[in-house]
């Protein structure tokens, strides 16, 4: 049963209906919390800890963050106990994740580097991916884009190359956004057209609202028509209501009350700072 809520809740979360994705995993964690059951050897992770990181990611789109810290820190140290390197780098995956979702770029080079560290030990290569991306992200946002971008060129590619896709419009979207931060505006667009693509083919709809967000601020930047902008964030905005996102309609809130700023004082191209995109929700 835990692991059948596990599953649901990832398939829910991924689906971006993170309401039904918190519940199923609460119910999972509920059973686990009652101590009515034995875990199997044979299982690949524990789907306990999977569901304590699909409460801590529902919770954080629900604007519930210090539930989402303490449940994710409980995934990390219920890992520990168990001493499984398949439940510890799931856990240390999710808190990476949520690390760069609260723009926390120290934070994230820290538990992407353990992912890629205790992924590398054991031979569990998608995880690596995660971490060479999520590493990459922080040293762009901190200062070096060049080694950074190749870092989450490169870990994308490895991904691709083990026939995953579950975590890729989120990936593209990652690679997007340091692209903006970069000024390579052709590069990035592209990114989110593929991105896009792929959450029409396959329902991964948990990057939607983030990749219109990110096309509102690269038509921002090169001087696009104000509909298409304003079009942009108002997809963007829209999305997350519908997905019930609070912490995505803030950080949209945020960079569209930018976008606005610089457009009351007369400037055409319009970059949003570093610095805004930095702050956490």
């Amino acid at each position: 049963m835990i692991g059948a809520y596990d599953a649901l809740a990832g398939t829910r979360y991924f689906a971006a209906d993170f309401e039904s994705a918190r519940q199923y995993a609460r119910r999972g964690v509920q059973i686990w919390r009652s101590g009515s059951f034995q875990g199997r050897p044979e299982e690949f992770d524990a789907p306990f800890v999977g569901c304590l990181c699909y409460q801590a990611m529902s919770d954080w789109h629900l604007g519930e963050i210090d539930s989402c810290r303490s449940a994710i820190a409980e995934a990390i140290t219920q890992a520990k106990v168990l001493n499984e390197a398949s439940a510890s780098v799931l856990a240390l995956q999710w808190a990476a994740i949520l690390a760069h979702n609260e723009r926390n770029p120290a934070a994230t080079q820290r538990l992407a580097s353990e992912v890629i560290e205790v992924s590398t030990r054991y031979s569990l290569a998608n995880f690596v991916d995660l971490g060479t991306i999520l590493c990459g992200w922080a040293r762009c946002v901190s200062g070096d884009p060049v080694e950074g971008i190749s870092w989450i060129e490169h870990g994308i590619k490895e991904y691709r190359a083990g026939g995953s896709i579950l975590g890729l419009p989120y990936f593209l979207a990652v690679k997007a956004e340091v692209l903006y931060l970069a000024d390579r505006m052709a590069e990035g667009l592209e990114a989110i057209l593929e991105a896009e693509a792929m959450i029409e083919k396959y329902g991964l709809r948990g990057s939607y609202a983030e990749l219109h967000r990110l096309r509102g601020m690269f038509l921002a930047a090169t001087g696009a028509d104000e509909t298409q902008i304003e079009a942009s964030f108002c997809a963007a905005r829209k999305s997350a209501s519908e997905q019930k996102s609070i912490s995505l309609g803030r950080r949209i809130d945020a960079t569209y009350a930018e976008y606005r700023r610089q457009k009351a004082r007369g400037f055409g191209r319009i970059r949003i700072p570093a610095a805004s995109l930095l702050t956490v929700p």
